[in-house]
C-alpha cells in the first residue's frame, strides 16, 4: 500500500533534525551516484550494512511503462551495499530535500530512511530510499530471459533500462565499486547483442 509522501516527508525531516542537526547526509546507490540533481558540498564513499543494491524494483514511468515495465534498483534488505553519500549545504537542505522528493518519491513507494554509511571519515547517518520486499513495486529476482526482455523493449521518460543499467555501472566502475551481479546482468546483455 502506497503512504502519502508528503506526511513520510514531513515525518523524515523531523527524524533527520533529531538525529543529524545541521549535517544533511543522502547516500546514493543508482542514479543518485550519475545523476544527482543536488547541490552537494561534499561527498565521499560509503558503505552501507544490512541492504543491498538490487535491480528488482518494477518502473512502469521512469524506465517503462504500464504496457511494458522497466526496472530500477532498489535498497532491500540483506547485504551490504557501496556507493557515494553527498552532504548538502545546510542553507539549502530543505529546497534540495524537496526536490529530491519529487524525484524519488511522487508515489511514495520507498521507505526512505536514515541509515549509518561508512565513510573513511567515519560513519554518517544518511537518507537512503529503501523498498520493503512486501511493496507492490518489489519483484523476485527476474530469469535471465524476462530479465533480457526488459532489457531489450522497456523505455520510460528518462530512458530504457538497458541504459540506466549500463550507467550504473559505469558510475560505480569510476568509483572503484565493482558490483558483481551488475557485471553479470551486463555481460548476459552483451552476450546477446544489447551492448
Amino acid at each position: 500500500m502506497l503512504r502519502d509522501p508528503s506526511e513520510q516527508l514531513q515525518r523524515l525531516r523531523r527524524h533527520w533534525h533529531a538525529v543529524s542537526p545541521g549535517e544533511f547526509w543522502v547516500f546514493g546507490y543508482a542514479s543518485l551516484i550519475w545523476r544527482p540533481e543536488f547541490d552537494a558540498v561534499e561527498h565521499r564513499s560509503a558503505l552501507v550494512h544490512g541492504w543491498h543494491r538490487a535491480l528488482r524494483m518494477r518502473s512502469r514511468i521512469n524506465r517503462g511503462t504500464p504496457q511494458q515495465p522497466g526496472l530500477v534498483f532498489a535498497l532491500l534488505p540483506g547485504g551490504a551495499c557501496r556507493g557515494v553519500v553527498y552532504r548538502l549545504r545546510r542553507e539549502s537542505a530543505d529546497a534540495e530535500l524537496e526536490r529530491l522528493w519529487a524525484r524519488e518519491m511522487p508515489t511514495g513507494v520507498y521507505d526512505p530512511r536514515l541509515l549509518p554509511c561508512r565513510t573513511p571519515q567515519g560513519v554518517v547517518p544518511a537518507l537512503a530510499f529503501t523498498l520493503s520486499r512486501r511493496s507492490e513495486a518489489c519483484l523476485p529476482r527476474l530469469p535471465d530471459q524476462e530479465l533480457l526482455h526488459v532489457l531489450r523493449h522497456a523505455s520510460g521518460r528518462y530512458g530504457t533500462t538497458l541504459d540506466y543499467l549500463a550507467q550504473t555501472a559505469q558510475a560505480l566502475r569510476e568509483r572503484g565499486v565493482r558490483d558483481r551481479e551488475i557485471e553479470r546482468q551486463l555481460a548476459l546483455a552483451r552476450r546477446h547483442g544489447l551492448l
